[in-house]
């Protein structure tokens, strides 16, 4: 029987009902839209579950109190949206990739003086 599309309840010989997660193959993307934080949207399959998970995890009785696989499903959870936001700010960044560290080094360099540069003419403009 399916509690949710994410928890599925189970009953073992002796009649005990308990809960498992579903599967613990789930996307997780993360997308910039306005403001200042990431919106994190999950999916299994082609189906969005990001509202299940929100329910599951902001719910009155904790999960790891009744779903026997919670922990490991929280675990992998996470670092999928850790991978998932960074990515994201990787693709965001002006950073130059695929540079050695001393490249960056004078990249971020030359960034600085270019910012600066209007600063610079400004002040030597009006002296």
């Amino acid at each position: 029987m399916a509690v949710s599309d994410i928890v599925k309840q189970y009953e073992d010989e002796q009649g005990n009902v308990y809960y498992k997660m579903k599967t613990h193959d789930i996307e997780v993307q993360a997308a910039q839209n306005s403001g200042l934080a990431p919106v994190i949207t999950y999916f299994m399959g082609e189906k969005e579950i990001t509202d299940d998970i929100r329910s599951l995890r902001f719910s009155p009785r904790p999960p790891s109190s009744y779903i026997q696989d919670y922990n490991e499903f929280q675990t992998m959870l996470y670092a999928k949206e850790q991978r998932a936001i960074n990515e994201l700010y990787e693709q965001m960044s002006i950073k130059p990739k695929n540079m050695s560290s001393g490249k960056q080094i004078l990249w971020s360099f030359f960034v600085i003086v270019i910012a600066m540069l209007p600063l610079l003419v400004a002040i030597w403009w009006y002296n």
